[in-house]
């Protein structure tokens, strides 16, 4: 065991966390061996740290957000379009590029019990959203003559069901040489009076840091390191879940070159003024998203003389990094921000309590505030019907469905 029995009492004691240690003797060796390991490696002074800030009134009143500038896609003229190009490919046929890709979820919501990454859109070739996604990276790869090093983040739940899901299908014929795996890092939950929870298996209950978490994920399991002896120096990070990603993008590569800057995303029109959407700006002069609970109905119905939004550039997850600009974000701590959810957990007792309303606090962060410690970075408004097909809920908006008919019109499937 890495730590001794008196070693977590002690730890739990001084931060007040016995209530951890309630079941103990109830447990198998092993879930003690994991619970051990939890309580040395969490850090209890953050936790609260993160619960004071639960506790506390997020003001946005003195931050000065200003529309940020953009590169619209379809408005550029040959000569620009052949300078970025000529930028974006020569990088990626130099090896220069990799891929990240968000996969850590499962697909619940969708009604699937695997990784999210596994689940079939109901395409006729009953391609899975992994299968759709090497497709676009294979494509570029023998387009560009290059084996573009694919990184893919799991998490402790899905981890395993992912790697055997690839090698079940010989990685999709792709080099196994150039697909990694690692795990996103994860959070204790607490309740609302600051005690972590007990999970059903009775060790911590934990919940994922959020996709800003994936800077410190790639430096602690070395991705970083691995993309630097590969010699690659980009990386566009984005979601398992947009089935018309452009994953391989030499347009957003040339133009964040030409622009001198370590950082781009992309961003579709907004729908309309009150999608919840997160939108770029400026914060206080630097990039980054303004979400949509903290922008005011003025500002986000605000056009400007061509009567377009001035705050209607929604981030959609598409992320453009350079790898010295990943490793200086992981170098940082990344704020968190709270979120009130339903959190079932054992009680001192041992008995399973399933609430009916929110009753615990889970921290994460965000990617898009890694923005906020870069200078400027160059956004590119694309189209939403050519990039964006996400699928999130199991009908509806953002379903299988629409993201189906999105794919297949794109790709004249009809």
């Amino acid at each position: 065991m890495s730590i001794s029995y008196e070693e977590m009492k002690r730890k739990l004691e001084k931060y007040n966390q016995m209530q951890i240690m309630s079941n103990y003797e109830k447990l198998d060796d092993k879930t003690k061996t994991e619970l051990a390991e939890q309580i040395e490696r969490i850090d209890f002074e953050q936790i609260n740290d993160l619960y004071k800030t639960a506790k506390e009134e997020v003001s946005f009143e003195n931050d000065v957000i200003e529309p940020i500038s953009y590169i619209e896609k379809d408005k550029l003229n040959n000569e620009e379009l052949e300078k970025y190009l000529k930028l974006g490919e020569s990088a990626i046929k130099e090896g220069k590029y990799s891929v990240v890709t968000m996969a850590g979820g499962q697909g619940t919501r969708l009604g699937h019990s695997g990784p999210k990454g596994t689940f079939d859109i109901g395409l006729d070739s009953h391609k899975s959203i992994f299968e759709i996604l090497v497709d676009t990276i294979k494509e570029a790869s023998e387009k560009y003559n290059v084996l573009i090093p694919w990184y893919i983040m799991t998490s402790k739940e899905n981890n395993e069901q992912t790697k055997e899901f690839f090698e079940k299908n010989n990685y999709f014929n792709y080099n196994k040489d150039y697909i990694k795996f690692f795990e996103q890092g994860k959070l204790p939950m607490c309740d609302e009076q600051g005690k972590i929870l007990v999970n059903e298996k009775g060790i911590i209950k934990e919940a994922s840091d959020g996709h800003g978490g994936i800077f410190q994920s790639m430096k602690r399991n070395s991705i970083t390191e691995d993309m630097k002896q590969r010699g690659v120096e980009w990386a566009f990070i984005g979601p398992v879940d947009n089935v018309l990603v452009k994953m391989v993008d030499p347009i957003l590569l040339g133009a964040v070159i030409d622009k001198k800057v370590l950082a781009g995303g992309k961003s579709v029109v907004k729908a309309n003024p009150s999608e919840k959407v997160g939108v770029f700006c400026k914060r206080n002069g630097k990039p980054g998203v303004v979400e949509y609970t903290e922008i005011s109905k003025e500002m986000s119905e605000q056009v400007n003389e061509e009567g377009e939004l001035v705050f209607g550039e929604s981030h959609i997850n598409c992320n453009l990094f350079n790898v010295q600009a990943i490793e200086e974000v992981a170098n940082k701590n990344l704020p968190y921000h709270v979120a009130h959810k339903k959190a079932s957990y054992l009680d001192e007792n041992g008995n399973l309590v399933v609430p009916d309303k929110p009753n615990a606090y889970k921290f994460e962060s965000f990617i898009f505030d890694a923005f906020d410690m870069l200078n400027d970075m160059t956004i590119l408004r694309v189209k939403r019907e050519e990039e964006f097909a996400p699928v999130k809920n199991a009908e509806g908006t953002d379903s299988p469905e629409t993201a189906r008919e999105l794919y297949k019109k794109f790709y004249n499937m009809q």
